[in-house]
């Protein structure tokens, strides 16, 4: 007897756990959810050029899916046009970007809409249409209806040449401030030393003129054509530049050449450094001298530095041992000239230029 009430104990436990499984399935992947209400853009068309390139041009935002557990749901869009969003292979093609969990908006600039339109295959500077649609996730995944964009993209001029940099440190004068040449198309480097009495500001034209000119836009290292922001520099010192009119970003990084050597105050542990005279495109600093010897080297470090084989060439070779031998004590005026374009890709020449001179 005892045997058989155990039996039917177990057998009620089962039965118990099966239907609470059941329930807990129906109420997660087999309960039905939908959004309550439809996707929002800020804007339904949107023509997208230089002018608002680094600015949001469109902030699409929808509702919150409510599942049936508690538990972050996790959301992203698809782009694509309308042609591709029915049949076997509906959204198949689709841009996805993912948003996260529980966020339910998402912003774009003028660049991001650009590149997804391009990609999509829209036509140059005509208006075309793009469907959007929301993925909703968390045990299983639904979709809002779609929306429809009308978007004009635009593709930038190739730039070539120079790009300038007027500013504080050079008085504002648009002819003689730095000029970064072009390293590859829309991208422009070069360097600049900002003098410690100097301010940080500065403008960056594509002329010697103030016809056109970008300042900051959406923080310090955003491009906005005509922004009257000033863009501002880190603080004094030497910066290799880099201006990129592709993604409309501009960045620095602290880069001088220094002198080096037991002729020198710092001797062999430390560099004292040169600045960029930018008119003439060459590395200057006037020193107090000892007898002794003076290399060149790059930050303060020996990973990238220049000998000389003797003190009459004028020439300095990447990674020789050999030094320019100063033989009088005295004020000297040190030049050193560098033909390095985009190093980061290209590397340092085999060869430099370079002057020590007796004041």
């Amino acid at each position: 007897m005892k045997k058989n009430i155990y039996k039917l104990l177990v057998l009620c436990a089962v039965a118990l756990f099966g239907a609470s499984c059941e329930e807990s399935a129906e109420l997660t992947t087999l309960q039905e959810v939908s959004f309550p209400s439809a996707v929002q853009a800020s804007t339904n068309t949107i023509i997208i050029s230089d002018d608002n390139a680094s600015e949001s041009v469109v902030a699409i935002s929808w509702p919150a899916v409510v599942y049936p557990i508690q538990a972050p749901v996790t959301y992203a869009l698809q782009f694509d046009i309308p042609a591709n969003t029915s049949g076997e292979k509906a959204w198949s093609t689709a841009i996805r970007v993912v948003v996260g969990e529980d966020v339910l908006s998402k912003s774009f600039l003028g660049t991001e809409l650009n590149k997804m339109a391009i990609k999509l295959g829209l036509p140059i500077d005509v208006a075309g249409k793009i469907a959007v649609r929301v993925e909703s996730y968390m045990d299983h995944t639904i979709y809002s209806d779609p929306i429809v964009l009308n978007v004009t993209p635009y593709e930038k001029a190739v730039v070539t040449g120079d790009i300038f940099m007027p500013g504080s440190y050079q008085g504002w004068n648009v002819d003689t401030a730095a000029a970064f040449p072009a390293i590859s198309a829309g991208i422009f480097q070069g360097y600049v030393t900002i003098p410690a009495a100097a301010g940080l500001g500065f403008k960056l034209n594509q002329e010697r003129n103030w016809a056109q000119f970008y300042g900051a836009g959406a923080s310090n290292f955003d491009l906005k054509n005509m922004s009257d922001t000033d863009f501002q520099m880190p603080g004094e010192g030497s910066y290799q530049m880099t201006i990129n009119l592709n993604t409309l970003k501009w960045s620095s990084i602290p880069y001088a050449w220094g002198i080096v050597g037991d002729a020198t105050v710092g001797s062999w542990d430390n560099s004292t450094p040169m600045s960029y005279d930018h008119v003439n495109k060459v590395w200057k600093v006037t020193a107090n001298l000892v007898p002794g010897n003076v290399k060149f080297r790059l930050n303060n470090t020996w990973t990238i530095n220049y000998g000389a084989k003797n003190n009459d060439e004028g020439i300095m070779y990447l990674d020789n041992q050999g030094a320019h031998y100063v033989g009088e004590a005295g004020t000297y005026e040190i030049t050193f000239t560098i033909n390095d374009v985009n190093p980061a890709l290209n590397g340092y020449p085999a060869t430099a230029t370079y002057s020590v001179t007796k004041l």
